[in-house]
């Protein structure tokens, strides 16, 4: 009913501004919302979905790649931490990169790139014959990894603003599922197998997604943004066609050209992001294009910076804790590790691929959690109270840690940080406009990543050196700093139309 009573002031809307001869219009969110979440947005979904569960085995099987090779090749603790290190070093060379490239090439082709680098460099790490030549191969597949948010972005704009939240939590749930199957094949692959081969099962869904590529659609608000709104047009029409509903009447126009028509706004004031159409619109875009040379300058604007700072801290706060956490669930459960022995390791790595799956399940109550308040609470209040509820469960390890109460805090305390990456993921690109939004989105990864190198330093070094109340403190002051700037946030996206500008 809600859905039926937006769409007629949507159309109300388009015919008052109909009025005095002119066709009807419809921008890219009316007719969204007009269509509604179906058939074509779940194979959006799928395809997003597998570059997802993509991403989250090639993180999770550093969890069990790195001792195995360690073991093999006689490596120094430096030399093992240095696997993870340069997987994160390329992630956050990949995120700004591949940010970029799709911010002016368009979606389908930043994916495509990043797929095929992910999958031919991770299988190719299977057969790597020497220590350099896997960190070479495993810092390429970080780059392809690094692409992971412009898949998040382009599932994100077919979907309907007022279902928008819902729909990216069970977009990120495919993370969880990666998380899962990869620990469910370290299980499995690892004693009998080896290391080599859960490299190479790892990269298949990679190669998936270049199997399918050719039936993806660009992205229409992309095609928009460039001045192409006649193919933007024809893929709302398949929209339609697949969700077997109609398109508004009238014709489309970019949410740019009807803003200016509509408020008579000077062409200076909208020269940075808007699209091509009339020739002065055209001037405008070979200015903006220009500028792409400097993406970061559109990031740190007047209207930006402020969101995009307090974004790179939670970033780097949400990735610092989550990795951190995947590494203290083996650190801490068990007999002491800054005591053991080369014996005892071996013995014990078996119950690491264990307390991995078992708290891996701690994603679904996160996501659960995620999917309820996200769109009721709004994307500031879902976070900041995940952010402090998951200080308040590490809190008591800097003080007692027996191994039933560490596996039952760490798993809320993931719980937490697998809800606040879930909507920091749909927050991201809310705030930025159609022409940076990728990019945006990618240079905020790239300092999650700078979270994701640093924190074996604390989560690995610090409870091997017997520091481990000195860690947890760490995490608890990451946890306390992320949830604060989350309440600074400027503004709340909730239920608000993708910007089309700043």
């Amino acid at each position: 009913m809600e859905m039926e009573e937006r769409s007629l002031v949507v159309s109300s809307n388009r015919h008052q501004v109909g009025d005095g001869g002119e066709s009807p219009r419809y921008t890219i969110d009316e007719a969204l919302v007009s269509m509604g979440f179906g058939n074509f947005q779940i194979l959006v979904l799928a395809y997003a979905g597998m570059g997802w569960v993509s991403e989250a085995m090639e993180m999770m099987l550093l969890s069990f790649v790195g001792p195995a090779v360690q073991s093999s090749w006689n490596l120094s603790p430096h030399e093992e931490s240095l696997i993870t290190s340069v997987v994160f070093a390329g992630m956050l060379v990949g995120a700004y990169a591949w940010g970029i490239v799709s911010d002016k090439y368009g979606r389908r082709k930043g994916f495509f790139i990043t797929a095929t680098i992910t999958s031919i460099a991770g299988f190719l790490s299977a057969f790597a014959p020497n220590y350099t030549s896997l960190l070479i191969l495993r810092c390429l597949v970080g780059v392809g990894l690094g692409g992971g948010p412009v898949l998040a972005s382009w599932f994100l704009e077919f979907i309907p603003a007022p279902e928008r939240g819902t729909w990216m939590v069970i977009f990120s749930a495919f993370w969880t599922i990666g998380t899962i199957l990869e620990a469910s094949l370290a299980w499995i692959v690892m004693p009998k197998l080896g290391w080599r081969w859960l490299l190479a099962f790892s990269s298949l869904p990679s190669f998936l997604l270049l199997l399918f590529y050719q039936s993806t659609p660009e992205s229409p608000r992309y095609l928009c943004l460039q001045g192409r709104t006649s193919d933007a047009a024809i893929i709302l029409e398949k929209i339609a066609h697949r969700n077997r509903t109609n398109l508004p009447p009238g014709i489309l126009v970019s949410s740019h050209s009807y803003d200016f028509e509509e408020q008579g706004t000077a062409v200076e004031d909208v020269h940075l992001l808007s699209p091509t159409q009339t020739k002065v619109e055209t001037s405008q875009a070979t200015t903006s294009s220009m500028v792409a040379f400097s993406p970061l300058l559109k990031l740190l604007s007047r209207e930006l910076l402020l969101s995009t700072l307090l974004l790179w801290v939670v970033f780097f706060g949400n990735a610092f804790s989550y990795y951190g956490l995947v590494l203290l669930t083996t650190e801490l459960t068990g007999t002491s590790r800054c005591t053991s022995t080369d014996t005892h390791l071996n013995v014990h790595e078996d119950v690491n691929y264990r307390d991995v799956f078992i708290s891996s399940f701690a994603e679904f109550p996160g996501l659960l959690l995620s999917a309820v308040m996200v769109d009721k609470l709004g994307r500031k209040l879902s976070m900041s109270s995940m952010f402090f509820l998951g200080a308040i469960f590490l809190f008591p390890l800097v003080f007692y840690r027996s191994d039933g109460l560490t596996t039952g805090l760490l798993f809320g305390a993931r719980v937490c940080i697998t809800s606040t990456f879930t909507v920091v993921y749909i927050y991201a690109p809310e705030i930025y406009p159609t022409s940076i939004r990728t990019t945006g989105v990618g240079v905020a990864s790239s300092v999650g990543r700078i979270g994701g190198m640093t924190c074996p330093l604390v989560a690995v070094a610090l409870v091997k050196g017997c520091h481990q109340t000195m860690a947890i403190i760490f995490f608890e002051i990451v946890f306390i700093l992320s949830g604060i700037c989350v309440m600074l946030f400027p503004f709340e996206t909730k239920g608000q139309d993708l910007p089309e500008k700043v």
